[in-house]
């Protein structure tokens, strides 16, 4: 019997439990290690932060789910991985040992990169629940005493959508609120132009984006380092494409909410072999360390190189559909590894995307996600919103039910239209 051990339970590694279950069957032991036993789906923090959702509607108890899998669920967290000799030393001073293991951790939030930033500074924040709460209340505040806004994503970021979507959220609140005419809002952003995403752009992102931008009265800052958060302001440097200075910024801002940079949690990182400087776990084309054989890795915390130099560093963002790709092909690879065989499933990396704006969105498809592509589309409409309320739907549905059927796939042939989207490859077919 081997035991398979996924090292965090969020998007990635929840389901990659699940589908190891569906791969390998009952006769293998799995555990899940996760701080808590909470499920909490992040794509729906904006809505949090804004009063459209309430806390208890975006998680889901896990341990029903992996009860019924026959999936452990060890929710004291983990200390520290020790590659070399197959274990996990956990947060409560044991010991977890593996004969293989997936890392699906997701990022540490890098707020302490620049004076000033995050919850416990002077800028608020959509990347996790508890921080998706504080924001709220901060709103609040600003629906209460009205001024100017600063949303957007700071250099070194590599996750974007989330900050468009925020931006037109909140106009769609304040308007609600009927404050809006009181509320000079500016998109401040790493990106070398709207639209960028860290993909360099996906069909016509940038024109859509700088029309819904305009359309929303919202001004914006491209190639933009942020040097400080002050609490009623943001100063950053607008950059040349030579670096030089164009120009220093001091953006007036009561209310601020700007995307760090991410790097690996405490218990991989500074591993040598396993990750890379910044501390994202090292992967080959089968998700598979190429020091540490008997360790995969997905989601957010996988080292992806950038897309290309920019004036501001800017990361690759790791969509959904990519994340499923991995998981899926973690699964088939790992199934091999323990029958004997060699890994043969590569993801495919195709990028889906629904980027709601809280009457409407945008939505993108990226094959495969790094340049050049045989499908590079996207469209904008009401429909989109009314898409990723379903999308919120089926994913906590499927959560909680312990069901590791992919979504992306399904999205891009029925809602999109787009056939032959797979989410993996096999070397030998």
């Amino acid at each position: 019997m081997a035991h398979i051990v996924v090292l965090g339970a969020g998007l990635g590694g929840t389901i990659m439990a699940y589908e190891l279950r569906d791969q390998l069957g009952r006769e293998h032991r799995i555990s899940l290690v996760n701080k808590g036993s909470v499920y909490s789906f992040v794509p729906s923090n904006p809505w949090v932060a804004v009063g459209w959702r309430e806390r208890q509607t975006v998680e889901v108890d896990l341990a029903p789910a992996c009860s019924k899998r026959n999936i452990d669920l060890l929710p004291q967290g983990a200390e520290r991985v020790f590659p070399e000799e197959n274990r996990i030393q956990l947060l409560d001073g044991t010991s977890l040992a593996y004969d293989y293991l997936v890392i699906a951790t997701g990022p540490e939030l890098a707020f302490d990169e620049i004076p000033g930033f995050g919850p416990e500074g002077h800028t608020t924040s959509v990347c996790h629940i508890d921080h998706a709460l504080l924001t709220k209340a901060a709103f609040d505040r600003l629906v209460a005493n009205p001024g100017p806004v600063v949303i957007g994503a700071v250099q070194g970021a590599s996750c974007f959508g989330p900050a468009y979507e925020f931006a037109f959220i909140l106009d769609k609140a304040l308007r609600d609120a009927k404050v809006r005419d009181r509320v000079p809002m500016t998109f401040v952003t790493s990106e070398p132009y709207i639209g960028h995403l860290g993909l360099d752009g996906v069909g016509d992102t940038k024109g859509l984006l700088e029309s819904e931008l305009r359309n929303h009265h919202i001004k914006w800052i491209t190639n933009a380092k942020v040097q400080r958060f002050e609490a009623d302001k943001v100063v950053a440097e607008e950059i040349n494409e030579d670096g030089s200075t164009k120009a220093v910024h001091e953006v007036p801002a009561i209310f601020t909410m700007m995307l760090p940079a991410f790097r690996g949690v405490p218990a991989v990182r500074d591993i040598e072999g396993l990750t890379n400087p910044r501390g994202f776990i090292l992967a080959d084309k089968h998700q598979q360390n190429p020091k540490y054989a008997n360790v995969f890795s997905v989601g957010v915390c996988v080292a992806i190189p950038p897309m290309g130099k920019t004036p501001v560093p800017v990361g690759v963002p790791k969509t959904g559909f990519m994340i499923e790709s991995m998981v899926t092909a973690t699964a088939h690879n790992i199934a091999r590894l323990v029958a004997g065989e060699r890994p043969n499933a590569q993801g495919t990396w195709n990028a889906v995307c629904l980027a709601d704006f809280g009457d409407g969105g945008i939505a993108f498809v990226a094959q495969p996600q790094i340049p050049p592509r045989n499908v590079n589309w996207s469209s904008s409409g009401k429909w989109v919103h009314a898409a990723k309320i379903g999308f919120e739907k089926y994913f906590l549905y499927k959560v909680k039910l312990g069901k590791s059927e992919p979504f992306y796939e399904k999205l891009a042939l029925q809602a999109l239209g787009i056939d032959k989207l797979k989410s993996i490859k096999f070397e030998d077919a």
